[in-house]
């Protein structure tokens, strides 16, 4: 793990909070996800940052040490970003778009809607796996609009002057080895997955992972994560037959993966468009949502899997798509 600002963020929370519990909820985390956090900062780090005792946490010596340089850094870090921030209402880059994204089919419908607008605008993109740190960067002025993702129950808390527009929701599919057994079913049985060696993204701050556990541990169902892997290293195990992974329906299937709905539709996947409500793109919210949203529906109609669920279900895109 590459150690990253929000992480001496976390260290500096959890010490002056005391208490693993209260900084998670400063931090609108959960106490299990915090320190599993803070747990990887640890070994990226290479020592204990906390002692743990039923009052609370104590910054042992090295933790301090760190804290120290932390607390130093954390201001600089600041100030260049309000710099960041004032940047464009400077009117430094008049014509500049900045956007963000995490994995999905939507970043190009977004970049479409904004050049039917400003066809001479520079517009550069940046793709992350975690929508927390992209909420945070529209938030900051980093980013003019991104397009992220949550899970029912673990919706995305947007931040102060983050304005946020669902976009379409749609049931997780399970991407499978295009020689596994269970690829000749129309739709595959959770049951029939649990002795799978799973492929899953890190349990991040999107808190994705949680979701998944806590709808599958109700179903009496668990999975065996073995590889904490995103993008193309997904595509590579699945494909060389050393695991299974969720995928978003609007996934295609490509040479040697198959993409299989899972009976009972247990898992879901909402996505988002976010802008910042005082930047350039907020009175353009109407023609970005509509375009992004023909985005979806153009990507879900190249996915024959997905075409033949929608079919079952009687549902069917919307006439404007």
């Amino acid at each position: 793990m590459e150690l990253e600002f929000r992480h001496l963020r976390i260290i500096c929370s959890i010490a002056d909070c005391g208490s693993l519990t209260r900084a998670a909820a400063s931090l609108r985390l959960t106490q299990p996800g915090l320190s599993a956090q803070l747990a990887r900062i640890e070994r990226a780090l290479g020592g204990e940052l906390f002692s743990r005792a039923q009052s609370g946490v104590i910054p042992t010596a090295f933790g301090e040490e760190v804290l120290s340089r932390a607390r130093a850094v954390l201001p600089t870090v600041d100030e260049l970003l309000e710099v960041a921030t004032l940047a464009p209402q400077a009117g430094w880059s008049q014509h500049r778009f900045r956007l963000g994204s995490v994995n999905a089919p939507l970043l190009g419908g977004l970049i479409t809607a904004i050049r039917s607008h400003h066809p001479e605008a520079e517009i550069s993109t940046r793709g992350q796996g975690c929508p927390v740190p992209l909420v945070e960067a529209v938030a900051g002025g980093r980013l003019e609009a991104a397009v992220v993702g949550d899970s029912p129950g673990y919706e995305l808390a947007l931040p102060a002057g983050v304005a946020g527009e669902p976009i379409a929701t749609e049931p997780l599919f399970v991407a499978l080895p295009a020689a596994h057994p269970l690829a000749a079913l129309e739709e595959v049985a959770l049951e029939d997955l649990e002795g799978e060696d799973w492929a899953a993204p890190r349990p991040d701050n999107d808190r994705i992972r949680e979701y998944w556990s806590r709808t599958l541990l109700v179903l009496g169902r668990r999975l065996r994560v073995v590889h904490e892997v995103e993008g193309r290293l997904v595509l590579d195990l699945v494909r060389s037959g050393h695991a299974v992974s969720f995928c978003q329906a609007t996934f295609e299937e490509v040479p040697g993966i198959a993409v299989r709905p899972i009976v009972g539709n247990p898992l879901w996947y909402r996505h988002v468009l976010a802008w910042h409500q005082e930047g350039p793109l907020a009175s353009l919210r109407p023609s970005l949502v509509q375009t992004v949203t023909e985005a979806y529906w153009t990507a879900a109609a190249r996915s024959a899997v997905y075409q033949s669920w929608l079919e079952r279900q009687g549902a069917t895109a919307p006439a404007s798509a």
